[in-house]
């Protein structure tokens, strides 16, 4: 049996930028991108921590080292520029290795920058 487990988490980062006229996606610094193991266009859940919004989208590189945040198209209505949020996905994993399994987590600072 296979269940679903945290892959990987961003954990509290700040929008930057929201764009509404976009086909769709969370743009996502590469160096947090490849900190947290994430891929482009993996799916990810995004939780605002100042309104409770919760919703999935999927991630593309955004510049290295400018502390991107950019929710797209349709997502944009759920945040604001400034908003904290978490970033996650999942992955399927065999029963018995979901117990050894170890996710990925990122703490980035209030710059959107690993420490």
């Amino acid at each position: 049996m296979y269940i679903e487990v945290m892959k990987s988490k961003i954990h509290r980062v700040t929008v930057t930028q929201a764009e509404l006229h976009y086909i769709g996606s969370v743009t996502i610094d590469e160096d947090l991108m490849d900190a947290a193991n994430f891929v482009e266009n993996e799916k990810v859940t995004i939780v605002n921590v100042n309104n409770g919004e919760r919703f999935e989208t999927y991630t593309i590189r955004g510049q290295r080292g400018s502390g991107t945040i950019c929710l797209n198209g349709p997502a944009a209505r759920k945040v604001a520029v400034g908003d904290v949020v978490i970033i996650f996905s999942y992955g399927f994993v065999d029963f018995a290795e979901a117990r050894q399994h170890k996710p990925t987590v990122i703490f980035p600072n209030e710059h959107n920058r690993l420490a």
